[in-house]
């Protein structure tokens, strides 16, 4: 496993254990609903450039589909996370890039 893979290995735990999607003030976290993977690997390659602002990480955000309804209708992840989420996963990165 290379650094890079660990380190997105890492990243996408601590996104998952504290980034949720809210659906009717029912708490997801991304872990559960798989997604934090996918959060760490289109982030991770941003933080070589520094920290990723709000509107950059919105707009990966807003780039990961979310299938509903059993894929009935998607959404943009971004839709889906509330902004607390959305400040946390902000913090969760800029602690990570220091810690590189």
């Amino acid at each position: 496993m290379t650094n890079d893979a660990r380190a997105i290995e890492t990243l996408a735990a601590e996104i998952g254990d504290k980034v949720y999607i809210d659906v009717a003030k029912w708490h997801l976290y991304l872990e559960a609903a798989k997604l934090h993977v996918v959060v760490a690997e289109r982030l991770y390659p941003m933080l070589s450039d520094g920290c990723p602002n709000e509107s950059q990480i919105l707009q990966v955000l807003q780039d990961i589909p979310v299938a509903l309804g059993g894929g009935k209708r998607e959404l943009p992840l971004a839709d889906l996370i509330p902004r607390q989420g959305l400040t946390d996963l902000t913090d969760i990165l800029e602690e990570f890039k220091r810690q590189l």
